[in-house]
């Protein structure tokens, strides 16, 4: 999954329009329908859903009407929530930590990450995380990457503090472990492809899914806190139409790589085989995992993650942030 890594430093301005009780309501051809102004980010997890909801009609099917409005990554986004410049947004899960502080709510996990990995050179005698204690190991801060590490180490009984953490930026680490300047990475594909080419025996040392369904790197539909609190039925709508688009794409995996590179407008091998290394999770079967709590223990792993990379306080009860009630009564 393409989710945003890093924090972009200025915010694009939004038109604002004028709401009531959070959304306004259309003029014209769309008389009737209520509008709701939609942040996203131009990935394959990022748009998907979008790009299925727009390809089937749903927004007009639940009575709305969207402005989707494209953003690098999922702070901004938070940031553009906050000052009420738009109504919902997309994140990945490196961002989780905003909305459980209270910067947002999470209206509906999206798809699971699984392209992340913390690999090494081949020939070392480094085969497990354990081997890692004292290496050097590149990883861009804040990222997937720092989160799977960091989830490895606690696995294996050692900390952060335990390896010599190198932050770089993503494209850092791809010719720093190609140059055998790290002794190790923890980066996610498909950059590990790019690195394969120059290393081609690379060792892949930990993967996203060995953790699932224990803990799991979902992406998150979210929503500004005041319309979740006044306009509930609005967020329902929304719901339904991520819902139905989610529906869409797991069931058509291939033909969802084409048809969000044909609504972002990009060639279509941009996203090619961008579905291998993502778990879309039909409604129904997420609708059970949000009633037994496992998607609560999905987002209470992260925020604990969060707690010792120092972007938590403590890890607050899922319950605070995630509207699981909303989201089982919208799957019907």
């Amino acid at each position: 999954m393409r989710r945003p890594r890093i924090l972009a430093t200025a915010l694009v301005a939004l038109a604002v329009l004028p709401l009531a009780a959070g959304c306004g309501t259309s003029d014209g051809d769309g008389a009737g329908a209520t509008k709701v102004r939609f942040g996203y980010i131009a990935d394959f997890a990022g748009a998907a859903v979008l790009a299925a909801a727009d390809q089937q009609d749903l927004w007009a099917k639940h009575g709305l009407e969207p402005e989707l409005k494209v953003f690098t990554n999922g702070p901004v986004q938070i940031q553009a929530l906050g000052a009420g410049d738009i109504d919902f947004g997309y994140i990945g899960s490196g961002a989780t930590w905003l909305p459980a502080s209270g910067k947002a709510k999470i209206i509906a996990p999206n798809m699971l990450g699984q392209a992340d990995r913390v690999i090494t050179h081949p020939g070392t005698g480094i085969s497990s995380i354990t081997d890692l204690k004292g290496k050097k190991v590149g990883v861009p801060e804040g990222t997937s990457g720092d989160m799977i590490l960091e989830l490895a180490l606690k696995e294996a009984g050692l900390s952060g503090k335990d390896v010599q953490k190198v932050n770089m930026d993503p494209s850092t680490v791809v010719t720093a472990f190609s140059g055998k300047q790290i002794d190790a990475a923890a980066i996610w594909y498909p950059l590990i492809d790019t690195i394969k080419k120059n290393v081609p025996d690379t060792v892949e040392l930990t993967k996203s899914e060995d953790y699932y369904p224990k803990l799991s790197f979902p992406s998150s539909f979210v929503a500004r806190n005041e319309l979740v609190a006044e306009d509930p039925e609005t967020v329902t709508k929304v719901l339904k139409v991520l819902q139905e688009g989610n529906d869409w794409v797991a069931a058509h995996l291939g033909e969802a790589e084409t048809l969000t590179a044909t609504f972002l407008k990009v060639p279509a091998e941009q996203f090619k085989g961008a579905s291998a290394v993502t778990k879309v999770v039909p409604t129904s079967e997420l609708k059970q995992l949000v009633a037994d709590g496992s998607v609560a223990g999905w987002y209470k792993g992260l925020a604990d993650l969060f707690v010792t990379m120092g972007k938590l306080p403590s890890s607050p009860d899922p319950a605070t942030y995630l509207t699981a009630d909303l989201y089982q009564a919208a799957a019907g």
